[in-house]
């Protein structure tokens, strides 16, 4: 199966565009303010319109409800709804029943330990991704740039597929592929020039290091 390559965190046509030409899988919009990379549902309609048929869209929120989901996706007409809250189960399931959309949710992970609720969240979620944990006084839960210690993804049985983010960049994707055999590498922080300012030059280069990664795991 392809690596799947996700672009998180574009606001602006420019660098939407160099994601989509430069053959991104995923691309992901921010809908929660306390982010740089928060964007508006004005913005994020003319962005979907931008991305449609090219590449999955994706919606992040963090905790949100259902008015908000709702205005997320008449707008943006996302593919798929990707959650870095404290959602429950029940929550999830509510959410996949309401609007019909497969979720991905965020696990946040600094030991195996955080590994835990991985279950519970695999029997209802479509895919799971796996993220830095954020320091207790941060003020939202990812696109930190953190890493963390991916050998506790290695040998990891999972019926669902699963990708990896957290401090990805160009010059780790390649390692983190190969220790987490992850089918999708997630990035954001690790292709700006500052926090919420994405650069052409930083996507293409990571899509095309992941690209290279991807061969290297298959040989």
């Amino acid at each position: 199966m392809s690596l799947l390559v996700k672009i998180c965190g574009l606001t602006t046509p420019d660098t939407l565009g160099a994601a989509l030409d430069a053959g991104a899988d995923m691309v992901g919009f921010v809908f929660f303010p306390p982010s740089p990379r928060h964007v508006g549902l004005t913005a994020a309609r003319e962005l979907g319109q931008q991305a449609r048929g090219r590449a999955l869209k994706v919606a992040l929120t963090v905790g949100a409800d259902d008015a908000t989901f709702e205005n997320i996706v008449e707008t943006l007409r996302p593919d798929l709804l990707q959650l870095h809250g404290r959602e429950s189960i029940a929550r999830i399931r509510d959410l996949k029943q309401r609007f019909g959309l497969p979720v991905m949710k965020a696990i946040p992970v600094e030991t195996a330990a955080d590994l835990a609720p991985l279950a519970g969240y695999a029997d209802v979620c479509d895919r799971i991704l796996f993220d830095a944990r954020a320091p207790k006084d941060a003020t939202r839960p990812g696109g930190l740039g953190a890493t963390f210690d991916w050998h506790v993804l290695e040998g990891l049985k999972l019926d669902r597929p699963f990708m990896v983010s957290g401090g990805l960049s160009a010059d780790n994707v390649a390692e983190a592929v190969r220790t987490t055999r992850a089918g999708g590498v997630d990035v954001s922080s690790g292709v700006e020039r500052t926090p919420g300012v994405k650069d052409c030059d930083l996507i293409r280069n990571f899509i095309r290091a992941a690209r290279a990664a991807e061969e290297l795991s298959v040989q």
